[in-house]
């Protein structure tokens, strides 16, 4: 993980009651909102953010893994960082960090993200917007969100009716549903994420109906989404 002085930009939040678990810990997706929104913030604060909707473009997340070390609780005050880190290929990364008052490392994250034309659906390559003293191009980071290679999908745990609330800015499903989804779906264990990697693979709409499938083994478990016969996302969660 990169120390604290090398991150750009970084914004404060007191976690709200609407944000715990029962046990008054953050939920893993509003971690995961948190980063995103500190994300938009830095974009938007860069013009690489909102300002791209009026070409035709917006920003997708492609893959995205956090490591928890230590859920902070409800009021607790935190600090997120997050950083450009490199462009490899048609990849943008970028890195998240949370930090106690104490400046204790509670959570991280490292993302890739894709560039696409909201019209023809192609791809376009991030660093014909992306502000080179934020993303240097031949800058690769040592943690990359890994591709999944799922052999197995399991049985089947249980199907998601896409609802209203699932829905982003664009009326696809937000990528923090998914994680819901998948906190939901390791509930059972009864025990927390110290560790989420997610593939998003295929859009999800109002309406569709999400088989998700389930397979375990030995303190990770994975889950798969399936719309249709085509798989949505897949990811894998090591438990405490």
């Amino acid at each position: 993980m990169s120390p604290i002085e090398t991150f750009q930009f970084h914004r404060d939040f007191a976690i709200g009651s609407f944000q715990v678990n029962p046990n008054g810990k953050l939920r893993l997706k509003d971690l995961a909102d948190l980063f995103q929104e500190v994300a938009w913030r830095h974009a938007d604060s860069g013009d690489f953010g909102r300002t791209l909707q009026k070409e035709n473009r917006m920003w997708v997340l492609s893959r995205l893994e956090i490591k928890v070390n230590q859920m902070p609780v409800w009021g607790e005050e935190v600090r997120v960082f997050t950083a450009g880190r490199g462009v490899e290929g048609l990849f943008a990364f970028r890195e998240f960090l949370m930090v106690n008052s104490k400046e204790e490392e509670l959570a991280s994250g490292m993302s890739s993200w894709v560039l696409l034309d909201t019209e023809t659906k192609r791809i376009i390559k991030p660093e014909t917007v992306l502000p080179s003293e934020l993303f240097q191009i031949n800058q690769k980071p040592d943690w990359i969100p890994e591709r999944h290679r799922i052999r197995d999908l399991g049985e089947k745990a249980f199907a998601i009716s896409v609802q209203h609330s699932d829905l982003d800015l664009q009326n696809h499903v937000n990528n923090t549903s998914y994680i819901r989804w998948i906190e939901d779906g390791v509930f059972e264990n009864g025990k927390g994420i110290q560790f989420l990697s997610i593939n998003y693979l295929a859009e999800c709409f109002l309406g569709d109906q999400v088989e998700i499938f389930k397979f375990s083994k030995e303190g990770e478990v994975q889950l798969v989404g399936i719309y249709q016969g085509k798989t949505v996302f897949s990811s894998l969660v090591q438990l405490i």
